[in-house]
């Protein structure tokens, strides 16, 4: 299941995670982001142990966005060890994102 992420949570979620995480940065409004949802909530179930999978959204948690540079959404980050190692801006197949995550285990 998906982490709900948050300004206040993400350092100890994310940041601070023994394990990588794939973070979908995302807005209720957005269609493009209403389109990776689904595959996101597919890959948090297959990639459970393996991968921590959290939502972030931009409107409520404004400074992380920010601190990402995040300019358009969906932007989906694999976080590792508190760095960015891997992003995707979009939509992609399911079978894209999860070679990313496959790279970075």
């Amino acid at each position: 299941m998906e982490l709900k992420l948050t300004d206040a949570n993400f350092e100890a979620e994310v940041l601070k995670s023994e394990l990588p995480v794939l973070v979908d940065f995302y807005a209720d409004w957005c269609g493009p982001c209403k389109m990776v949802a689904p595959i996101v909530e597919e890959l948090a179930k297959e990639y459970e142990g393996v991968y921590k999978v959290g939502k972030l959204n931009v409107d409520d948690s404004p400074n992380t966005s920010g601190m990402y540079r995040v300019m358009s959404i969906p932007t989906l980050l694999i976080i590792k060890n508190g760095q960015v190692v891997d992003s995707v801006v979009g939509v992609v197949p399911k079978a894209k994102l999860a070679e990313k995550m496959n790279q970075h285990k």
